[in-house]
């Protein structure tokens, strides 16, 4: 199976369905997602920042709670009714026509 964005909003429909009975609210899950953001945060803190890792916190994966995010958005997506891999096109296309100059001129980001 292909894993473009239409197929997992429906993977994890056919899952929460199978193992998890039914969607949490939409307020749930929005807290949800802004948990599973702020674990993504404190590895990011640990690793690229100036936090240390605490001894409990070794195991953390970057990928994993970046994969949670993305399982948490696509429940929204699905009780929203919002077609992501439709949803992402469009916001390419916004940004590249709004951005496709602006970055290349911006000496912030030339600077070394």
């Amino acid at each position: 199976m292909e894993y473009t964005l239409e197929n997992c909003q429906k993977l994890v429909d056919d899952w929460v369905h199978t193992f998890g009975v039914r969607y949490f609210s939409e307020l749930t899950n929005t807290t949800i997602l802004m948990e599973e953001v702020g674990e993504l945060a404190r590895i990011m803190a640990r690793q690229y920042g100036e936090q240390s890792f605490k001894e409990n916190e070794k195991d953390l994966d970057l990928g994993d709670e970046m994969a949670d995010i993305l399982f948490v958005l696509i429940c929204l997506a699905n009780q929203t009714g919002v077609k992501l891999e439709d949803a992402f096109k469009k916001s390419m296309e916004k940004k590249t026509r709004r951005d496709k100059e602006r970055h290349r001129e911006n000496p912030k980001l030339l600077e070394n």
